[in-house]
């Protein structure tokens, strides 16, 4: 009787160590969404588990295992791998969730109280540009601020007011009821502002919402796919977007100024685009335009 007891009581005792072990595998094992981001930005970066051994000092053995889902790094090597990647902050959240973290990227707006020293600083980078447009955008090219010369600017040759806020840059210049109309290389344009948005766009990846707004802006009439493909640099250090007043063409390039070392995901995607003109000639003709202005009612300030 006894005998027989204690072999139920092991048996008993052996299927509660084997479900603790199936438990303790399931809590580690991670899920298949942590496998396929790792493997996804490694190959989008053109990196081997070999070198990115080598990058971040996590062993290629390591790296495998977690690939395979027989391993989850630690949050630390988790990061030290995304920074290796130079993964951005807001799919570094998403990185750090597939692996059952919590995120650590701050996601408030960008006006948020902890953002007020940068918008401050952008503000005054605003106001030292003018008499010249500049802008702040976001990471999908939405018009967030402005100096007071870019509703100017713009208003010189549309009603601003037509296109409510918040306005899209992209959408203004391919719109043929916005600004496409006045601009003089309108192709080569168009071109470039396309091939803006694969070479800017955060981290050099291409999200679902970027992809988006390339579809609606391939959308627009005469609008052909392959000016997505970037072709052979010319000759000129820039290409200058050309805008037409009064039988004149005013040629500007602009400048992009992001912030530096940032550690919330607004800071990461925020974006100063300051025009400047291209020429003498164009400087002379703007001073003039914005003295005249348009004849329209300036548009209220973003």
């Amino acid at each position: 009787m006894r005998f027989y007891c204690l072999q139920a009581v092991m048996r008993r005792l052996k299927g509660a160590r084997y479900r603790m072990r199936s438990s303790s595998l399931a809590m580690k094992s991670p899920p298949n969404e942590l496998r396929m981001l790792l493997r996804h930005w490694r190959d989008l970066r053109g990196r081997s588990q070999l070198d990115l051994s080598m990058d971040t000092g996590v062993s290629q053995r390591h790296i495998s295992f977690i690939e395979s889902g027989r391993s989850i790094p630690s949050r630390g090597k988790l990061m030290d791998i995304a920074e290796a990647l130079d993964i951005p902050l807001r799919e570094r959240n998403t990185l750090l969730l597939a692996a059952g973290y919590a995120p650590i990227y701050p996601d408030s707006a960008w006006n948020a109280p902890d953002m007020q020293s940068v918008a401050g600083a952008l503000r005054r980078m605003l106001r030292q540009h003018e008499p010249f447009p500049a802008l702040v955008m976001d990471r999908y090219w939405n018009v967030l601020m402005t100096n007071d010369a870019a509703p100017r600017f713009f208003n010189c040759f549309i009603d601003l007011a037509v296109h409510p806020m918040p306005r899209n840059l992209l959408h203004l210049m391919f719109d043929p009821a916005g600004m496409r109309p006045f601009i003089a290389n309108w192709n080569d344009a168009a071109k470039g502002l396309l091939a803006r948005v694969h070479r800017e766009s955060v981290g050099r990846v291409v999200d679902e919402k970027t992809k988006a707004l390339l579809a609606a802006l391939l959308a627009y009439p005469g609008v052909r796919a392959e000016w997505q493909v970037p072709e052979a640099a010319g000759a000129m250090p820039v290409i200058p977007l050309g805008f037409i007043r009064d039988d004149v063409v005013l040629n500007y390039f602009s400048l992009v100024t992001t912030v530096g070392t940032p550690q919330t995901i607004a800071a990461q995607e925020l974006r100063v685009e300051c025009m400047f003109p291209a020429d003498d000639a164009t400087e002379r003709h703007h001073t003039v335009l914005m003295e005249r202005g348009s004849g329209r009612n300036a548009a209220v300030r973003h």
